[in-house]
């Protein structure tokens, strides 16, 4: 799994972009457990077997993604969601 410093230079990279907030915090909620405000830490976030299997697909089990990818899949997002 990803480190707290990964998560820190990802979250830098959408805080200085103030166009990709909505979609951020649309993603944040679509990928979120169902049910997270009722369980700890009532956190918005993803299961972890599900995070785990969506890195592992994308980047496989040797190698830790870049944190502008973050960045990039929120642009992609955005841009399908125009086109929808």
């Amino acid at each position: 799994m990803t480190s707290v410093q990964w998560w820190l230079r990802a979250g830098s990279g959408v805080l200085v972009r103030p166009s990709l907030w909505g979609v951020a915090l649309v993603q944040l909620f679509r990928l979120a457990r169902p049910g997270w405000w009722r369980r700890s830490p009532f956190l918005p976030v993803p299961e972890p077997e599900y995070l785990r299997f969506r890195l592992e697909t994308q980047y496989g089990s040797d190698r830790e993604p870049a944190p502008a990818d973050v960045v990039t899949y929120l642009h992609w997002c955005r841009s399908f969601h125009q086109l929808t």
